[in-house]
């Protein structure tokens, strides 16, 4: 054997193996890693949009329109029937108020159930904002 020739097979034996480890390389973390990381930011990018679009749209289907003018304390009995007492008042102008006098109520009278309700103009049935 000559040294001629076993150089010549030392090189090729090494661009044998160097080469398609360059190529794996190159191939699986070079370019995906650069061509990742756009893609990457714009899923992230999607995903918070997405939570504000429904943040909004929550937010926006939650608030309520127009501010009640005034609010009213119905009262129901054991039965759940919704029954009339005598000597309470029911009708208040605003919701802390009638929410304690609620409250009061529900002490004197335990045996009784008490919801706060308000008619809303734009609304077809009444909205009940508490129930003890």
């Amino acid at each position: 054997m000559s040294p001629s020739w076993l150089s010549w097979y030392a090189y090729a034996h090494l661009a044998a193996l160097s080469i398609p480890g360059t190529l794996a390389v190159l191939f699986g973390q070079t370019i995906p890693g650069v061509l990742a990381s756009p893609f990457r930011m714009a899923g992230e990018y999607v995903v918070l949009g997405a939570v504000f679009v429904f943040a909004l749209a929550w937010i926006l289907r939650a608030r309520p329109r127009t501010r009640p003018t005034g609010y009213e304390v119905v009262v129901f009995d054991v039965f759940g029937s919704r029954c009339r007492m005598e000597g309470i008042r029911t009708r208040f102008r605003t919701h802390d108020v009638a929410w304690s006098y609620m409250r009061q109520y529900k002490e004197a009278y335990p045996l009784n159930s008490f919801a706060l309700v308000s008619d809303d103009p734009g609304s077809a049935r009444p909205t009940i904002f508490r129930y003890i």
